[in-house]
Parts: structure tokens; sequence; C-alpha cells
């Protein structure tokens, strides 16, 4: 897989509801995942969704996520970049630019679905979203 651009998503509950409604309208196929399926230890969560992804015959990718709670969400500005892939050495490359005079609000790490995944807000206010799919 070569890495990829694409918009992420976040919804305050309804994220299953809108991925649906997309994936009703682009066709598609969707993988979907709970928070109570990573364990999540706040029962009012666990049927949200932690992350969902569909992939179109387009060749369109869409993000989204339900926002847990403690985190805000803004209409409006409920939208990060998400670049993924493969190529750790390409991605920890765009990491360290990206993060150049931003704000890491989660490291760069190996997490517990596997990935190593961070998230940061570059220098110009833009979130973003990088995920290395496969990290030994």
């Amino acid at each position: 897989m070569t890495s990829r651009l694409n918009p992420y998503i976040a919804f305050s509950g309804n994220a299953r509801e809108a991925i649906e409604f997309y994936q009703s309208i682009f066709g598609g196929d969707l993988t979907l995942h709970t928070f109570g399926q990573f364990g999540a230890p706040d029962p009012s969560i666990a049927d949200q969704v932690m992350h969902a992804q569909l992939e179109t015959p387009q060749g369109y990718t869409l993000m989204v996520s339900d926002t847990p709670p403690g985190m805000s969400h803004t209409p409006g500005d409920n939208i990060t970049v998400s670049l993924s892939g493969e190529d750790g050495d390409e991605l920890r490359k765009a990491w360290a630019g990206l993060s150049a005079g931003g704000t890491i609000n989660m490291p760069l790490e190996k997490q517990m679905w596997g990935d190593e995944f961070g998230q940061l807000v570059d220098r110009f206010g833009v979130p973003w979203m990088v995920n290395i799919v496969g990290v030994g």
C-alpha cells in the first residue's frame, strides 16, 4: 500500500449513522470498530465508533469516529487530515516536518491496534493524524 491522504471526520455519537449514510451514496466496503471492541472502560461509549473506514469503488477513502468524552467536538472544526500507509520512513519524515513549529497532541508511537499512530496540529492550525500500518 502506498501512503494516502484523506479526510477524517469526528462526530458526536452518530458516526455509525453518518458513515452508513455515506456508504449508501458512494457504495464500497466499510470496516467499523467500536470503543468496546478495544476494551474501553466506559460502558456509555462501548457501542460508539472508535474508527470506521469506507473504501469506495471510485477510489475515495473516508474515515470517521465518535468523539470520546472529555475531548472537544465542534461541528465545522471536526475534520482532520489523515496520512497513512506502510512506508514508516516516509511517514516519520512527514511527521517530523508537520510537527515542526506545531503542537503534538499524541506522540507518534505504537498503539493497542498494532500500528504506530500520532496526532498533531501543524503551525498553520491544521490537525493531522499519521498512522504507520503494521509496525512490528
